[in-house]
């Protein structure tokens, strides 16, 4: 049976190349509430089916939507979606406070339906391959991390008018790690099977642009239930090039870093490779290149400029296999709750002076009862 995708936003077309490589997927309607860049797009891109409003869509004979909307809009979009039957992928955020990651917990289980957030940087080719070494035990065990975000963006939080945009109030009107997805997913990804116990957030103060309440950088720690630790630096408004996804890791038996710029690369060391770690010296990571998994050895050009490179492609491949099959996606909504939670205490915590925060446990609170309650 044919899988008909509906896409809410322009930032989905992302997806596109994606869905239309899947044998009977297809992308059949596209909605965007600026009519010109709706009518353009679906124009330029072949989708039969156009909607200005989101419910629009839903109600129609799709089966999944992809949402890409501004963050606030992301958990009640969901639950609609949700409560028509759809499938979602939803980009991260997965919400903007507490309650809402309840709700979305509460509607994805009751549902039935297949909910997945589109975290990325889980499916860069580098992380995938440290996620093997880890596995391998290579690394020994894996007690440290470390997950930076650095992406200066304070001309986006305008309109073309000057009009403050969404992202003014809903991410440099907060304090703290206001987007730490892009941060802690691929970590917890690396340590598997652990959970965030607490947060702990300081901030800087305000030295470059004073107007908002977002600080020039947050650095957050995250104790896991292991007692393992976790670092994060998330910085959109300090003057410093772009460096999106930086990451490393400490194990008993070696460590990681990835690159920082000028000529730099991923580099790891592993304890059986020198004497000492006097005499240590550094190897690239892309030594164990074949330890990626074959689909990214055998990925198209084309594939692999998908979008982050190639994340985006294989992203969606993982969403339609999960839908298909009723089997959990890469990124359930316990995964996307929490680590979206990462960002929602931190503010608690930066605004009370540093204390930390603790982390519920989204999978246990949950009543059983209501866990086997379908609503469709």
């Amino acid at each position: 049976m044919t899988i008909k995708v509906g896409i809410a936003g322009v930032r989905g077309l992302s997806a596109l190349m994606g869905f239309r490589s899947i044998p009977d997927v297809e992308v059949t309607a596209f909605c965007d509430l600026n009519e010109d860049l709706l009518n353009a797009t679906a124009e330029k891109y072949g989708i039969a089916n156009k909607y200005r409003l989101f419910e629009d869509m839903i109600q129609s004979d799709i089966d999944a939507v992809v949402i890409s909307t501004p963050m606030q809009h992301h958990v009640r979009q969901s639950i609609e979606a949700l409560y028509a039957g759809k499938h979602v992928l939803c980009e991260v955020t997965a919400g903007v406070s507490m309650e809402e990651l309840w709700w979305l917990i509460e509607t994805v289980e009751k549902s039935g339906r297949t909910y997945m957030m589109a975290e990325n940087n889980c499916y860069l080719p580098e992380n995938r391959i440290i996620g093997e070494m880890i596995r391998r035990g290579m690394f020994g065990d894996i007690y440290y991390g470390e997950g930076e975000y650095i992406h200066e963006l304070k001309k986006r939080t305008l309109y073309p008018d000057g009009t403050p945009n969404w992202r003014a109030f809903w991410q440099y009107g907060r304090r703290g790690s206001f987007y730490p997805t892009h941060s802690i997913g691929p970590l917890m990804k690396w340590f598997e099977g652990d959970r965030i116990r607490s947060v702990i957030t300081c901030g800087t103060g305000w030295h470059t642009a004073p107007q908002f309440r977002q600080e020039d950088t947050a650095v957050t720690l995250c104790q896991l239930e292991s007692g393992k630790l976790l670092k994060l630096r998330v910085d959109c408004i300090s003057e410093r090039p772009h460096n999106p996804a930086y990451y490393s890791l400490q194990g008993t038996k070696g460590c990681y870093e990835a690159p920082r710029g000028m000529g730099d690369d991923h580099k790891l060391w592993l304890n059986h490779m020198d004497p000492d770690t006097d005499s240590a010296k550094w190897r690239p990571l892309h030594m164990y290149a074949d330890l990626l998994p074959e689909r990214y050895k055998t990925a198209t050009d084309e594939q692999k400029n998908a979008g982050h490179r190639g994340s985006d492609f294989f992203l969606i491949h993982d969403f339609v296999d999960a839908v298909r099959t009723g089997g959990r996606p890469p990124v359930d909504v316990y995964e996307a709750c929490e680590w979206t939670a990462v960002g929602l205490l931190s503010e608690l915590s930066v605004m009370n002076g540093g204390r930390p925060a603790e982390m519920p446990n989204f999978r246990k609170n949950m009543p059983m009862s209501e866990k086997i309650t379908k609503m469709l």
